[in-house]
């Protein structure tokens, strides 16, 4: 089990941040939290999640006309901003990646199989993203609030690729956090069976 330090980095103390203390971000660290978030489950290890980051001026500028106005500031000065998105053709991939079967075939003209696989597991994908992050010290804050369909012209053109959810990241400055929304207990929103 992780120690109790461990627990409250990833969960007890993570907070989702708006405001960004003004140091960079390595792209030695995004590729360490890629390699991280790689390795967690996905179904027939199908890995539909693919990314851009944003973190050029010239790339934050294309970005931000797409933004529902209460994620332009918080976006424009965040040092990373990740646009997860989901490969609508992810299965053809999978002859490498799940070379036991023949997976692909499993997808192959089921549009409706292919959107809900993609969907799914590029948004568990985008959950273990988070997690990595944290585990290597930075901060995150997950949205959506975009032109989803602007973003794919935009950064996708010409690809199968559609964009799921935007995630800042940096280190957030903590004194602009404000409390803690509550959350739930157990027996309101769990049943065992």
């Amino acid at each position: 089990m992780l120690n109790q330090d461990s627990l409250n980095l990833l969960f007890n103390d993570a907070r989702t941040h708006y405001h960004w203390q003004q140091k960079p971000v390595s792209e030695v660290l995004l590729r360490q939290v890629y390699d991280l978030t790689k390795m967690a489950p996905t179904s027939a290890n199908c890995q539909p999640l693919r990314m851009v980051f944003v973190v050029s001026a010239e790339a934050k500028a294309r970005l931000k006309p797409h933004l529902d106005a209460g994620n332009v500031e918080k976006t424009m000065t965040a040092p990373v901003t990740a646009i997860l998105g989901m490969d609508m053709a992810f299965y053809d991939q999978l002859p490498q990646l799940f070379p036991h079967a023949d997976a692909r075939s499993w997808f192959v003209g089921n549009d409706q199989k292919i959107y809900d696989t993609a969907f799914r597991n590029s948004s568990m994908q985008a959950g273990y993203f988070i997690m990595a992050a944290r585990s290597l010290g930075l901060d995150a804050g997950p949205m959506s609030g975009f032109n989803s369909v602007a973003v794919d012209a935009e950064f996708f053109a010409g690809t199968a690729i559609k964009s799921n959810l935007l995630c800042n990241l940096g280190y957030g400055d903590a004194s602009k956090l404000f409390p803690r929304s509550p959350r739930p207990d157990f027996a309101a929103f769990c049943s065992v069976v």
